[in-house]
């Protein structure tokens, strides 16, 4: 394994970290640590697969920093404003603030808005494709700090690092429109973002139950907020690998595709197994996924029915009934 930008810049004296504690903030799952001493590592993520990861690895890791610390190590994620926000939540949480991330997240682009910000010179590190840097900004970016979710003109609320933040996703609005008028009584939604489908879910006659699943917790508060019925429980957990406690009579879902900017379809077949998984012998799945995602021989050996019915030239929208028991997933489909 590659030797990372934070082990080279600790051992090779770039950067010298204080006493305290080490608040990392949304590391992902096997990020290279080894160089911080692990007893004094505060691991933050809001994305239950990396929480879980880090957990199971046996890590101190909550979903949001707890207390000061002497240093805040911020993993940048892609998204703009997210990234500006865990800048700023770092600044407010240490006196030093360490930055690492890829070129392709833009990272030289945030060492550039901080020079500038800031009015001097940012010590860094370029190696493999990205960039780390050091600094103690202070107060100076507490205008980069998320202001929480927001109501859209939709009339969904929403924020930064969620799932289609700027507007309702065209794919899942396509599924909800298309819906039956009446719908199974104990619902599910997986990976059900700020709420779009939940929403359509809970407007149908016969649901007397919903699971609203959803990996992100900044999605699930947006949830929450979308979604004041008593009908729908909020569960921050990873769709691949939960189990409801009682099984489903139906399910909707837009599975993610996506692993950074690659094209992951083994994402979307593991919301599949779920849904097959927690549903009833009876039950029935609607699911909405780009045309040129191979999902077709997954969901052929994991229902015994399978049909498109509708979509455009950019969606197509699935209808599954009555899982197979333990099936499995072809190789060839994973």
């Amino acid at each position: 394994m590659p030797q990372s930008r934070l082990t080279t810049a600790l051992r090779e004296g770039h950067l010298t970290l204080p006493d305290g504690d080490i608040a990392v903030m949304r590391a992902p799952a096997g990020l290279d640590l080894s160089a911080l001493p692990r007893d004094r590592v505060r691991l933050s993520h809001t994305f239950r697969p990396d929480h879980d990861a880090w957990a199971a690895a046996g890590w101190q890791i909550a979903p949001l920093p707890a207390g000061p610390a002497a240093v805040a190590l911020v993993i940048l994620p892609r998204a703009k404003a997210l990234a500006r926000g865990a800048v700023a939540a770092a600044a407010a949480l240490a006196p030093l603030v360490v930055i690492d991330g890829q070129k392709t997240d833009g990272i030289d682009s945030m060492w550039r808005d901080l020079r500038a910000l800031l009015g001097r010179e940012v010590p860094s590190l370029t190696q493999s494709h990205g960039r780390l840097m050091w600094c103690s900004p202070g107060n100076a970016v507490a205008g980069w700090a998320l202001p929480g979710p927001t109501l859209g003109p939709d009339g969904l609320w929403a924020q930064a690092g969620v799932f289609s933040a700027d507007g309702p996703d065209p794919g899942s609005a396509l599924l909800a429109a298309a819906l039956p008028a009446r719908l199974p009584p104990r619902m599910a939604d997986l990976g059900a973002g700020a709420g779009l489908l939940s929403r359509a879910v809970l407007a149908r006659a016969g649901v007397t139950h919903l699971d609203v699943i959803e990996a992100e917790a900044l999605a699930l508060d947006c949830a929450r907020l979308n979604l004041p019925d008593p009908r729908a429980t909020f569960l921050w957990a990873d769709v691949a690998s939960h189990d409801p406690r009682a099984p489903w009579d139906g399910v909707v879902m837009n599975p993610p595709f996506h692993q950074g900017r690659a094209v992951d379809p083994a994402q979307g077949l593991g919301f599949i197994a779920a849904a097959r998984r927690g549903l009833s012998p009876q039950g029935q799945l609607w699911l909405v996924a780009n045309r040129h995602l191979p999902y077709e021989a997954a969901l052929a050996q994991s229902f015994r029915h399978v049909a498109e019915v509708g979509g455009d030239a950019r969606f197509k929208l699935i209808h599954a009934t009555r899982p197979t028991q333990n099936a499995r997933i072809p190789h060839h489909a994973r």
